[in-house]
């Protein structure tokens, strides 16, 4: 992070892409405006322009240009600020707290409901922790990180996890080495294992890799996803548990080791007294904690310890028990009655010669060892003689067989060990080149050097006398391991070297936090996260530093308030600028656009403080408000508000901006107007007495205005006459005395609903509706009539009734309509009638002169006859269908 320059930034990549529409660049290197560029024309009104055509395009492309240069500036300097602060060290410790809780959330089914054991947990939890980091895991065969999109094989034994192609050049160097000391007979009759390179656990060769599998061995080639585990296939695990119980595992897919089987069992406790109780497979065995109350193998007395598995303890009493032959007696353990004491038995033996020489022993002390057939120290003669006699020899030669293994003994019978074999014999040396004559019992080695190659196949044997079965190179390896660091400590060997054993402390920048890595991964491997705070001094004016976390590099820029005192007293408040980025400008200029820009150049040095921001509360020039402005401006102002003042006419207030306004007499009134305000030219703006239209004759002026004398001209209610009133009169009547002023004292001219004229004197509203006219009334055959008042009428108070006369009027009348109604219609049908028959009396005298003579004539029926001469009234008038 220090001192070099600064990465590229990211942001230059989406600002190349948005100048993509705008500039080009040829195949030859010369710059070239797209099409997007132009179909723009020319903006309006530019003679420059509109005189060069080709200089417009030139110069949008140059502000284009600047336009991303400045972005891309922008990025730089972002980019180098966060990479000189702790924020992405925040970011990374905030990964790795919230999978720290995924992994507990996990796992906590596995501890909940019952005692479960959390360490048996740790193994999975680490394999699962190294699974999520990258560059966590690595392969101990060529030391390098193992990644996401990489075949890999995980050992069963270890759960260690190599890189497929590692692994599968480990086993056949494996398998070679183990196969090429062997014979062209013995090649092939036995599968040669080959080990683990972490654990050493033994493969058969059947069992080498060829194929890349996820962990639980259920898919072949698992695909890459960001959101499974890395070489998982997102199944659940289902492998078998270890100490098998007859469930699964239930994780998805997972390296290492499965967790303990979570499974719910009901099961009872070792000693079977308390009733079965639900518990987690891998947790069933359990102790009630009472007395075990078994028996003990003493018989005696009964096992006192809490529930536990297995055979209960000895008894552990002591007790006062006699040794076997019953001479002493001690105090000894309940669990161990039977002991043996120091003395020799010494009981006389059947023989009465001897007595007898065992320790301490139960039973009949036996015969006399001596009694019996007995033979002579060759073995070749037997005699029975007395206990209280030795055998005696026998006088034949020995024969037994020397320590050589080839020749017998020659001496005499006798007692006691043979001697050695002194016979000279042809000896031939180990390796079968050389022969001696010498004793039998000396070996014979000849100071030949073996010149085989060992198996190493790099060292010759060099042993004296070697017999052929040349034993492994005693020598160092010496080989650099792929570590780099150590030397292959095995001795000589062929092929690929173990992994290096050794692991390296990796620490942080205090060397307070340390993680073991294995060696040769200590220059690829990132530091540790230290939670120690850093210790290093300020390179500020602050006594002390922020307190941030352990790191390499350079401290994270200052962000405690700088607190400097500024000229006007107060502390600045802004975080510390000591040491502030600043880029160097105008260092180099860019000769056209063609030219990519340099990286941004950025300096640390100290700023000034800014101006003091600390708010005072000022009032503005015309007194209305009070405002907190910064202490660096902090001076009478103007609000941009109205003065509002009260001017000498007392209507109107100054319109002026707020202003500074100076105070004739200190007792004033802090809301009058000053000599600076401006004066009224305003008309008088006051209300007018209801109905007034006139205006005030005075201009703006304080106090009440002066009655109106004016003459109004106005129509009467009716709107027939114009009358006029003087203003005064009428604004100061009351309602009665307005209603007698604009009447014109005439015969209201309105119409009443009925017809008939409003009889009242000219007034205002609608007319009263009690019409005082008379009219006739008649009833409905119209003979009889009678006057009443027409409001009677409206409201239907009166009306006329027919009498009998009329009745019977109207009953004549009717009967005589009817009479005439029934004549007009049979006149009607007679009409009709004739009209028939002189139609088909013409329509027959036609008929007769069409018929030819050579005709034959058809009899035809009555309705073939007359069918086209049908008449059909409509409406009283006949109708012939033909």
């Amino acid at each position: 992070g220090s001192g070099g320059r600064p990465p590229a930034p990211r942001g230059r990549g989406s600002a190349r892409a948005a100048a993509a529409g705008t500039i080009g660049e040829g195949a030859s290197g010369e710059c070239r405006v797209l099409p997007s560029t132009r179909a723009a024309g020319p903006p309006a009104g530019d003679p420059a322009v509109a005189r060069s055509p080709c200089r417009w395009p030139e110069l949008s492309s140059l502000k284009k240009f600047d336009e991303i240069k400045k972005a891309n500036q922008a990025a730089a300097k972002k980019l180098v600020e966060d990479q000189l602060s702790s924020s992405s060290e925040d970011d990374d410790e905030d990964a790795e707290v919230k999978q720290g809780k995924i992994l507990d959330k996990t796992f906590t089914i596995y501890t909940s409901q019952t005692d479960g054991d959390a360490t048996e947990l740790e193994r999975t939890r680490q394999y699962m922790n190294e699974a999520f980091q990258s560059g966590a895991m690595t392969c101990l065969i060529c030391i390098a990180s193992v990644k996401r999109n990489q075949a890999v094989w995980s050992c069963c034994g270890c759960f260690c996890i190599f890189h497929l192609v590692c692994i599968q050049k480990w086993a056949k160097d494996s398998l070679f080495l183990v196969s090429s000391p062997l014979t062209d007979d013995d090649f092939g009759k036995k599968d040669y294992p080959w080990p683990c390179p972490k654990c050493r656990f033994e493969y058969k060769r059947s069992e080498t890799p060829s194929r890349y599998y996820c962990y639980c061995g259920k898919v072949e080639n698992p695909a890459v996803d960001p959101w499974l585990v890395p070489h998982s296939c997102g199944q659940i695990c289902e492998r078998e548990f270890k100490p098998s119980c007859g469930h699964k595992c239930l994780l998805l897919c997972h390296p290492g080791p499965c967790p303990p089987c979570p499974k719910m069992v009901a099961t009872t406790c070792h000693c079977k007294k308390a009733k079965p109780v639900p518990r987690r497979c891998s947790a069933k065995e359990w102790s009630c904690r009472l007395p075990c109350g078994r028996t003990l193998l003493c018989g005696q007395h009964a096992c006192e310890n809490p529930c536990h598995a297995g055979d209960c303890q000895p008894c552990p009493r002591v007790s006062k028990q006699r040794c076997i032959c019953g001479r002493q007696t001690a105090e000894r353990l309940c669990a161990s009655p039977q002991w043996q004491c120091d003395q020799v038995c010494g009981k006389c033996l059947p023989c009465g010669n001897h007595t007898c020489e065992q320790v301490c022993h139960a039973g009949p002390c036996g015969d006399c060892p001596r009694s019996g057939k007995r033979s002579c120290p060759c073995g070749k003669t037997k005699f029975t003689l007395p206990c209280t006699e030795d055998v005696p020899t026998c006088g034949d030669s020995c024969d037994k067989v020397l320590e050589c293994g080839i020749h017998k003994c020659s001496q005499r019978c006798h007692r006691g060990p043979c001697e050695i074999c002194r016979q000279e014999v042809e000896k031939q040396c180990r390796c079968g080149k050389h022969t001696k004559r010498m004793p039998c019992h000396k070996p014979y080695l000849c100071e030949t050097k073996c010149t085989k190659i060992r198996d190493c196949q790099k060292h010759q044997c060099r042993r004296k006398c070697c017999s052929g079965n040349c034993p492994p190179c005693d020598q160092a390896c010496g080989r650099t391991l792929g570590c780099r660091n150590h030397k292959c400590p095995s001795g000589c060997h062929r092929g690929s070297c173990n992994p290096c054993p050794e692991t390296v402390d990796v620490k942080c920048n205090c060397g307070k936090t340390i993680i073991k890595v294995p060696c040769g991964r200590e220059r690829t491997i990132r530091p540790p996260k230290c939670k120690q705070l850093c210790s290093r001094p300020p390179t500020c004016h602050h006594s002390t530093q922020e307190k941030h976390y352990c790191h390499f590099g350079r401290c994270p820029p200052c962000r405690q308030p700088c607190q400097k005192t500024l000229r006007c007293g107060h502390l600045c408040p802004v975080s510390c600028h000591d040491e502030a980025l600043v880029k160097q400008t105008g260092l180099h200029q860019s000769a056209g656009p063609w030219e990519q820009p340099s990286e941004p150049a950025f300096i640390q040095t100290a700023l000034p403080c800014p101006p003091c921001k600390v708010p005072i509360p000022v009032e503005c020039l015309g007194q209305h408000e009070v405002s907190p402005l910064p202490c660096y401006s902090a001076h009478p102002y103007s609000c941009k508000r109205f003065c509002g003042r009260l001017l000498d006419c007392q209507n109107h207030t100054c319109m002026k901006e707020c202003h500074h306004v100076t105070k004739l007499n200190s007792s004033a009134d802090g809301k009058k107007a000053g000599p600076e305000c401006s004066q009224c030219e305003e008309e008088c703006t006051k209300p007018r007495p209801a109905g007034c239209p006139h205006r005030c004759v005075l201009p703006c002026h304080p106090g009440d205005c002066p009655l109106c004398h004016q003459m109004l001209k106005i129509k009467c209610h009716c709107k027939l006459s114009l009358l006029y009133i003087e203003c005064l009169k009428l604004t100061c009547a009351d309602l009665k005395e307005k209603e007698l002023l604009i009447s014109c004292k005439n015969q209201c001219p309105k119409e009443l609903p009925c017809g008939h004229r409003c009889k009242e004197i000219c007034h205002s509203g609608s007319c009263p509706l009690n019409c005082s006219q008379k009219v006739k009334l008649r009833c409905l055959c119209k003979r009889l009539k009678k006057e009443v008042q027409c409001s009677k009428i409206q409201e239907g108070k009166v009306s006329l009734e027919c009498d009998a006369l009329c009745k019977e009027m109207k009953r004549k009348a009717y009967e005589i309509k009817e009479a005439e109604a029934k004549a007009a219609l049979e006149e009607e049908k007679r009409r009709q009638q004739a009209e028939l028959e002189a139609f088909e009396n013409r329509l027959k005298g036609r008929r007769k002169n069409k018929r030819r003579k050579d005709e034959v004539e058809v009899e035809q029926s009555s309705w073939q006859k007359y069918k086209n001469l049908i008449m059909l009234p409509v409406f009283g008038v006949a109708v012939v269908m033909v």
